[in-house]
């Protein structure tokens, strides 16, 4: 990918740039699906954090479970899960403008002081065409989607996956983006778009 391809994935719809990665090991917990597919998108999310070379664990001494996954059929269904409004700001608008929107995903980040990703939750609604892509499939998108702050336009031109030997896969160079921004001397965010050429000069190397 160029420098330029590179920035793209983190220049916001508004022209502002904005990179960040997890900054802490991620800790997630799923709700409202059943056992099997808990396996999976546990398993995407650990196949994800692997690639980035970042680290999971058990607990988070702060939050307990820091990156949560909402399934659920209605947006309304929010509103019943216990102390959702006090993680997650101004719940009940939020509940209203999905709703009006017909949206089916979102995604709520939280950072720390350095600007570090220290919190995600994930709010998923099972429509038809989320109850139509296989759960790996929807697992590895999210967890791609979750492991770095991406645009908001990021892939509205080029999915994160695509296709090798039959299985859905996280494309290679999306892949290679995850793992340069967390190489260890890169910052924990970025603001300025020339963060993009150091990343496109070690995916070039790497």
């Amino acid at each position: 990918m160029t420098a330029d391809e590179v920035a793209a994935l983190f220049t916001r719809s508004d022209g502002s740039y904005l990179c960040a990665r997890w900054g802490r090991p991620i800790v997630p917990v799923v709700f409202g699906v059943e056992a099997a597919t808990l396996g999976v998108v546990k398993g995407a999310i650990e196949a994800v954090v692997a690639l980035a070379g970042h680290r999971m664990a058990e607990t988070d001494p702060e939050l307990g479970a820091n990156l949560m996954v909402f399934f659920c059929r209605d947006w309304g269904e929010l509103l019943g899960v216990p102390n959702l409004d006090r993680l997650v700001e101004d719940l009940a608008p939020l509940v209203v403008r999905l709703t009006e929107a017909g949206a089916n995903q979102y995604r709520v980040f939280r950072f720390d002081e350095t600007g570090a990703i220290r919190a995600a939750f994930v709010f998923l609604r099972m429509d038809a065409a989320l109850a139509e892509v296989p759960a790996e499939v929807l697992a590895l998108a999210q967890a791609a989607q979750v492991i770095l702050l991406w645009s908001d336009t990021a892939f509205d031109d080029m999915p994160a996956l695509g296709e090798a030997g039959g299985h859905v896969v996280l494309r290679p160079e999306i892949a290679s983006v995850i793992r340069a921004v967390y190489d260890p001397v890169m910052p924990a965010e970025a603001r300025d778009a020339s963060h993009a050429l150091r990343l496109a000069a070690r995916m070039a190397a790497g």
